[in-house]
C-alpha cells in the first residue's frame, strides 16, 4: 500500500491515538472504556502505518512526494 499520510498528520494520529487508548484503559472502566481504546487503535495503526482508507476512499494525500 502506498503511503498517503503525511508527518504532521502521522503525529496528530499518533497523539490522538495515545489519549483515547490511555483514558479508555486508564480513566473510563468497563465497555465504554473498552470500546475507547479499541476507537483510538484506529489512529494508531493508520499513523504507525502511513496509510489511510478514507483518505484512499476520497483520493486526499497529505504525503509529500
Amino acid at each position: 500500500m502506498e503511503a498517503n499520510v503525511g508527518t504532521i498528520d502521522r503525529a496528530i494520529r499518533l497523539v490522538i491515538a495515545i489519549a483515547l487508548i490511555g483514558v479508555g484503559l486508564g480513566v473510563v472502566r468497563g465497555p465504554r472504556g473498552i470500546a475507547m481504546a479499541a476507537v483510538g487503535a484506529i489512529p494508531l495503526v493508520s499513523g504507525l502505518s502511513g496509510h489511510c482508507l478514507l483518505y484512499r476512499v476520497f483520493g486526499i494525500n497529505t504525503c509529500r512526494r
